[in-house]
C-alpha cells in the first residue's frame, strides 16, 4: 500500500481520557467542506486542500441494558493528510438504557474512535423526545473521554434548530441541522437555512445532499454533503460549488 493511502478500518487505538466537560470551541482543524462517506466502498484519494472525510466508523445499536457495535465493514481510501472525522451512528428500536455504566461503556466505544488519523467526532442519532436525557448523558460523558480540543459534532433533525431549545446547553462544537430526506413539517427550516432564530448550536455547520438541491448560501458555516452515490469527480466537485459562496 502507497504511504500516501489511509484505509481505515474498526481496529482504533483509544486514547486517554481527559477531564474536559464543556465545548472546547476549537473546530478550527475541521475544513470548511466536508464529504460523508458512508457504508460503501470510497476512494476519494486526490482531495484538494481544505475537504475532509466525515466517514461512517461504527453502528451503536442500544438498549435498555446491551448495545451492541458494529465496525465500519467497507474500506475507505483518503490521502495521508486529508482529515478526517469519525462518524458513529445509533440506533435505538426500543427502550434506552438507564444504568450510567452501560452509558459510560457506549461512550467509551465513541470516544476511541480517535486515533492519530482523526481529528474530530460526530454521532448521528435521531434522538425522539424521550431519549434525549440518555443522549445527553452520553454526550458529556464523551466530551470527558477526549483530549482537549478535539472537536465533538453532531447531527441534527432541522425541527431541534427551531423552537427547541435543547440544544443549547449540550457539550458540543457544533450541530449539523441535516437539510435533506425531510418531511413537510420540516420544510420551513429547510428554506431559511441562514435564519437567526435557530439555535446558537446550529449556526456553525449545515448538512446537506447532492441530490436535493438547495440554495444555500452557506456563509461560514461548514458544510457536510451527503452523497447518495458513489464519490466521483464530478460528485466532489458539485459538493466544492457548495461553499464557494
Amino acid at each position: 500500500m502507497s504511504s500516501r493511502v489511509i484505509a481505515l478500518t474498526a481496529g482504533l487505538a483509544l486514547l486517554a481520557p481527559a477531564l474536559l466537560i464543556q465545548p472546547s470551541g476549537r473546530t478550527g482543524p475541521l475544513p470548511r467542506l466536508m464529504l460523508w462517506a458512508w457504508e460503501r466502498p470510497v476512494d476519494v484519494r486526490g482531495l484538494d486542500e481544505g475537504i475532509g472525510v466525515a466517514f461512517l466508523s461504527q453502528t451503536i445499536t442500544i438498549g435498555s441494558s446491551t448495545h451492541i457495535v458494529s465496525p465500519r465493514r467497507q474500506p475507505l481510501r483518503v490521502d495521508a493528510g486529508t482529515p478526517l472525522v469519525a462518524v458513529t451512528r445509533i440506533e435505538a428500536p426500543g427502550d434506552v438504557p438507564k444504568d450510567r455504566a452501560v452509558i459510560e461503556q457506549i461512550a467509551r466505544a465513541i470516544a476511541r474512535t480517535v486515533e492519530p488519523t482523526v481529528i474530530g467526532i460526530q454521532i448521528d442519532f435521531d434522538a425522539r423526545v424521550s431519549q434525549r436525557g440518555m443522549y445527553r448523558l452520553l454526550l458529556h460523558e464523551v466530551r470527558r473521554g477526549l483530549k482537549p480540543g478535539t472537536p465533538l459534532s453532531m447531527t441534527a433533525l432541522a425541527s431541534w434548530c427551531r423552537d427547541d431549545g435543547w440544544l443549547h446547553d449540550l457539550p458540543v462544537d457544533e450541530a449539523v441541522p441535516m437539510l435533506f430526506r425531510m418531511g413537510p413539517s420540516e420544510s420551513a427550516p429547510r428554506r431559511s437555512v441562514s435564519d437567526r432564530r435557530q439555535s446558537r448550536a446550529c449556526r456553525a455547520a449545515v448538512g446537506i445532499s447532492l441530490d436535493e438541491p438547495l440554495d444555500l448560501r452557506p456563509g461560514r458555516r461548514r458544510v457536510y454533503v451527503f452523497n447518495p452515490r458513489p464519490w466521483t469527480a464530478a460528485a466532489i466537485a458539485a459538493a466544492k460549488r457548495q461553499v464557494a459562496t
